[in-house]
């Protein structure tokens, strides 16, 4: 740890650079597979957004709610900060978002569309393919991290 005294000697850009440097932000992951799911996933919720926004403003905070969730797992998962909480199940946590994303979108997305409103047939449209790619991210995750037998039928 530094002290009051060392952080007041160093150079004031010493400083900065080290502070950021625990958030330096992965660019492999962010064109890597599960990176782009995430993106497409927080593109499309901020779309539905815009859409309740403009129509009904009731549904709208379902969709900022998973907005953040999602942002909150890209920055964690981009800048490898999930690595410093090892007590946490990160592929569970990761599923439990996705299955939790598609039943709320499932739901909010079919009762928008009893509006008749452009803007909510717009987010009904938007909330089903952001279904399916929940459902996909879901289904990867489950696939690759919480199959059972997965990595233990090889080795038999």
């Amino acid at each position: 740890m530094l002290s009051a005294r060392d952080r007041r000697d160093r150079h004031p850009e010493e400083g900065v650079v080290a502070e950021l440097q625990g958030f330096a932000v992965d660019k492999a992951f962010l064109t890597s597979h599960k990176g782009i799911l995430l993106e497409t996933e927080l593109a499309l919720t901020l779309i539905i957004f815009i859409c309740f926004t403009a129509s009904i403003s009731a549904y709208m905070a379902a969709a900022l709610l998973e907005f953040f969730i999602t942002l909150a797992f890209l920055f964690l998962y981009a800048t490898q900060y999930y690595q410093r909480f090892d007590r946490l199940n990160w592929p569970c946590l990761d599923f439990l978002r996705c299955v939790s994303a598609i039943i709320i979108f499932l739901v909010v997305s079919f009762a928008a569309v009893t509006s008749r409103d452009g803007a909510a047939i717009a987010a009904f449209v938007f909330g089903v393919i952001l279904v399916s790619v929940f459902a996909y991210d879901a289904f990867k995750i489950y696939r690759t991290e919480m199959a059972p037998g997965a990595s233990q039928g090889d080795q038999q």
